[in-house]
């Protein structure tokens, strides 16, 4: 928000500032209070530039604000209501009122147009780059050797910090043909030298087989080497048997040295964990437990049902925000003075932790993450259970 000024006399800037706080102060409550709402963050510092000459004093005054429209028009007007300055008479002009998001749209909108059609001209390759690329994939498959004992070994393990330890030659051809090319084979069930100098000088991990042969393997690896995870096959699978995605899998579902339990993993692949298992944590309060909230906040929560919006509300329940729940997480970062947080959509670990640094004491939504840690200061509460006072 920019207005001009114009005072018949000579003043400072401490006395424009006490003259736009004071003059606009109690016309329309505390919700549209500049010092209130400067305290909690909604409108920012307050920018005066002037210059006197000849008796009279002309400037400027700045107003950044987050106030919806229909509040910043509101905020204006009473800006130009101010008639005095200190003991001098005075007159404002609203000059614009600037939307800087409007602005920066423009500027990021423009900056796409040039990044896609740099894009355009510099990324789509020629026919010719097609072919040789695909040529070029199909020569990378020549499987090379390592150390005194001539060990099989991918392309890409000189230089590699993170290498893949497997049994034998034909698995390195196999997951040259998924892209892995930081291999070294064993070949044999003796553990070679080199294997047990290359994985005290890189990240290693065992890609094994889902077999016997596997679990023999992995317990002389982990008593001779130092490797730092394990990965399996499926049981009953070899590594040069597995598709690709069975390999992500099995590197995916690798294990952590540390974490063996008798020097045997599981083979993979690794499936979701069955709920008995690993369970959730349990909920602040059973479902089967209601909950009785301010009327206020069941009212909220009846409201935004189905419309992906949130409120943010004050200790007395009074609304500070509306806004949709795609900017709730920026906004919560931004306000102060946020008792209740009530939204439709899903509670999750960073809304959880931005309201217990916020020191908000409740949140309430349409449901709660299963991986959320409750927090010990925030109550979480679901919209099935936020139902009105007895």
């Amino acid at each position: 928000m920019h207005a001009r000024f114009e005072i018949e006399g000579i003043v400072e800037k401490p006395d424009v500032i006490g003259a736009v706080f004071g003059q606009t102060e109690g016309l329309f409550g505390p919700e549209l209070d500049l010092r209130e709402l400067q305290k909690t963050g909604r409108i920012g510092r307050i920018e005066i530039e002037l210059h006197s000459k000849n008796d009279r004093t002309n400037g400027s005054i700045t107003i950044p604000t987050s106030l919806d429209r229909v509040s910043t028009a509101l905020i204006a007007a009473s800006v130009e209501s101010i008639n005095r300055v200190g003991p001098c008479s005075a007159k404002v002009n609203l000059d614009r009122i600037e939307d800087i998001r409007e602005a920066r749209r423009k500027v990021i909108i423009d900056r796409a147009k040039e990044i896609l059609h740099r894009w355009n001209i510099e990324s789509i390759p020629s026919v010719d780059e097609v072919y040789k690329e695909i040529s070029d994939t199909m020569k990378v498959g020549k499987v090379e050797k390592y150390g005194p004992e001539d060990l099989p070994a991918g392309p890409g393990l000189e230089g590699a910090k993170d290498i893949y330890v497997v049994e034998g030659r034909a698995d390195i051809i196999n997951l040259m043909r998924c892209g892995i090319f930081n291999t070294i084979a064993l070949e044999g069930a003796k553990v070679p030298e080199s294997i047990k100098k290359i994985t005290k000088e890189r990240n290693a991990v065992a890609l094994l087989d889902g077999d016997r042969g596997g679990d023999l393997i992995q317990k002389e690896l982990l008593q001779v080497t130092n490797v730092k995870f394990v990965g399996r096959a499926p049981r009953g699978k070899e590594i040069e048997e597995c598709n690709c995605k069975e390999i992500n899998e099995a590197i995916e579902g690798k294990v952590a040295v540390s974490d063996l339990k008798d020097g045997i993993s599981k083979p993979q692949p690794p499936a979701p964990a069955p709920k008995k298992a690993t369970p959730p944590p349990p909920p602040p309060v059973p479902e089967r437990q209601k909950i009785v909230v301010p009327e206020a906040v069941s009212q909220a929560a009846k409201a935004l049902v189905g419309t992906l919006e949130a409120v943010l509300l004050s200790e007395k329940y009074e609304l500070i925000e509306h806004l949709p729940v795609s900017q709730l997480a920026e906004k919560l970062q931004q306000v102060t003075g946020v008792d209740t947080i009530v939204f439709d959509g899903i509670i999750t670990q960073r809304i959880v932790d931005i309201a217990a640094d916020k020191n908000i004491k409740r949140i309430v939504a349409s449901r709660i993450s299963e991986a959320v840690k409750p927090a010990v200061n925030v109550e979480l509460i679901t919209f099935q259970n936020a139902i009105s006072p007895a």
